[in-house]
């Protein structure tokens, strides 16, 4: 797989296709970053930009890890000595995941972000913003109803992250799009290239395939989960045998995790999917890739069932090395 097929590998959006070219025609000693904030264990979110990441190292790539202590406080997620005791456990469960620790840089955000140049820049970029933009760019990370200033000014300090992190390209999820998109028109304005970004997938969540997996409410998965956790979660997976579900009654649209899963998180990792069936039901069946798994499902060849089965064990190993990480760290 050339440069660009790594970079744009299961990519929802990439912003834009004529700079992320560029990029993949010189890979080595390019900066790509996700930032996160220190609030809990590692769950299948984190692991699907975990997944992006370790495809820009395949590239040539380095990568940055933020470990957003300061956006995290803005957030209300704790104290700093509570948030920062948890951005070290989770760089700990990052490395388990298999990203390359000699070319994965982690930083702190209040290594750089109380500096003055920093601040400036920050008031320089509020003048330049509206806060219905601000709260705009927000809505689709915070969890309350309401924005509060620290969550206005929390999209902001993300744009500047990206320059002062000296960043090439900036991954989030499809949730961090309108940030990325605030980063791209604001940053010019106080002198500051605009990023080229990437964003990932959301998976759906897993009981109903309505809306996104998030730790948060509903039904989702993180390095905490047992084997049996996990078995059980999926077993109970919506996983209607069509890869586009009926929209529901009510007119919501829902999709399919467990295909989701295998996309995103399974085929990126594994060179061979392997189906276990009795030999009364036509035994194995064997996957190169997504495509291949895609359209036996389809064909009513692969049932969901057994598609189930196969993903708890595939996911179980992915996750092992991180829930051992985690037994060490409580040790």
């Amino acid at each position: 797989m050339d440069a660009h097929d790594l970079l744009t590998r299961n990519a929802a959006e990439v912003v834009t296709e004529d700079e992320v070219e560029k990029l993949a025609e010189e890979p080595e000693g390019k900066r790509a970053y996700v930032g996160y904030e220190p609030s809990g264990v590692l769950h299948i979110g984190h692991m699907l930009g975990a997944n992006k990441l370790i495809d820009l190292q395949d590239a040539g790539m380095e990568v940055v890890i933020l470990l957003a202590d300061v956006h995290a406080y803005l957030n209300d997620k704790g104290t700093f000595e509570e948030i920062r005791e948890t951005a070290t456990r989770m760089q700990e469960q990052f490395v388990a995941y298999g990203l390359d620790e000699e070319r994965t840089e982690f930083r702190l955000g209040s290594e750089f972000q109380f500096d003055e140049e920093y601040v400036l820049d920050l008031h320089a970029l509020e003048l330049e913003t509206t806060l219905s933009r601000a709260e705009r760019a927000m809505s689709e990370i915070s969890s309350t109803d309401s924005v509060t200033v620290s969550q206005a000014v929390y999209p902001l300090m993300q744009a500047l992250d990206i320059v002062y992190l000296d960043i090439d390209l900036a991954v989030g999820g499809m949730e961090q799009r309108k940030v990325h998109m605030l980063a791209r028109d604001t940053l010019p304005n106080i002198d500051y290239e605009a990023p080229t970004c990437l964003h990932t997938p959301l998976i759906s969540e897993l009981s109903t395939g309505i809306g996104k997996m998030s730790s948060s409410s509903g039904v989702s998965i993180s390095m905490e989960d047992s084997t049996e956790d996990i078995e059980e979660k999926i077993t109970g997976a919506f996983c209607p045998a069509t890869a586009d579900p009926e929209p529901t009654e009510d007119g919501e649209e829902s999709n399919n995790p467990v295909l989701e899963i295998f996309e995103y998180h399974v085929f990126p990792r594994f060179d061979e999917v392997v189906v276990e069936r009795p030999e009364e039901y036509g035994g194995d069946l064997q996957y190169d890739s997504y495509d291949q798994l895609l359209a036996d499902f389809e064909s009513g060849e692969l049932h969901p069932a057994d598609a189930k089965s196969a993903l708890a064990t595939y996911l179980d190993e992915l996750i092992e090395p991180g829930r051992r990480k985690l037994r060490e760290q409580r040790a």
